[in-house]
């Protein structure tokens, strides 16, 4: 079975890219499975099962999206491995500029928009720059300098990535994208780690604290230097 990890930040277009790429991959009859990890809510089961593909919804609630994909990866593994896929897709909510799901040795793709700015590539953090393919949408609302300048911020935070333009509503470019992800080598899951670390402060607030002020500060923390 081979595994794909998806991200990229909200309303960018990751499902609409997958159900396209996933049409692309029954054609050559492989059994793909998805299961999507967000935080509060999501919609994205009922979109997926219109289109008959098997899916599970993992949501965090108050706990970090990433660190809550991590812990449950090696059950991932084992659903897919039960309902024998031939791929399994990890679809990662993308809530923050920091998250970092894509896993070493695993084919990564990051969708962004070019609805974003033009500035946005470089505020986005590992889901971008550790991709291996960034998948840019919703590149028929701008103009053709738009793209190419998006295109090259894209380039400048991740110079070792593909960079494709990607139709999530008609699928143009997604056919090309399913045969990328197919170069998968085989990989030993019981020896894989994050291409990129979580984020390294747990201060009170992550454990729960509302009260602002110093005192109630514990663990880690970062301070701006306002002198």
């Amino acid at each position: 079975m081979q595994i794909i990890t998806v991200s990229g930040p909200p309303s960018s277009g990751k499902t609409s890219v997958i159900i396209h790429m996933i049409a692309g991959l029954r054609e050559q009859d492989y059994i793909v499975g998805v299961i999507k990890f967000d935080c509060l809510s999501t919609d994205d089961d009922k979109i997926y099962n219109r289109e008959n593909i098997p899916v599970k919804i993992g949501l965090s609630g108050n706990l970090c999206p990433d660190h809550f994909f991590a812990s449950n990866f090696e059950d991932c593994i084992q659903w897919g491995e039960k309902n024998n896929f031939n791929i399994l897709i990890l679809e990662s909510a993308g809530l923050c500029n920091r998250c970092s799901p894509h896993i070493r040795d695993i084919k990564a793709v990051c969708v962004i928009d070019n609805l974003m700015g033009i500035n946005t590539p470089r505020k986005i953090g590992p889901m971008l720059k550790m991709a291996d393919i960034v998948a840019i949408t919703k590149g028929d609302v701008v103009s053709q300098a738009e793209r190419e300048v998006f295109s090259f911020r894209v380039r400048q935070v991740n110079p070792k990535a593909i960079i494709m333009q990607i139709n999530g509503i008609t699928g143009q470019g997604c056919l090309e994208l399913s045969k990328m992800i197919l170069c998968n080598a085989e990989v030993d899951i019981s020896q894989l780690k994050l291409r990129f670390t979580m984020p390294a402060a747990v201060c009170s607030y992550c454990l729960g604290e509302t009260r602002i002020g110093a005192e109630y500060h514990i663990g880690n923390s970062k301070r701006m230097e306002l002198e």
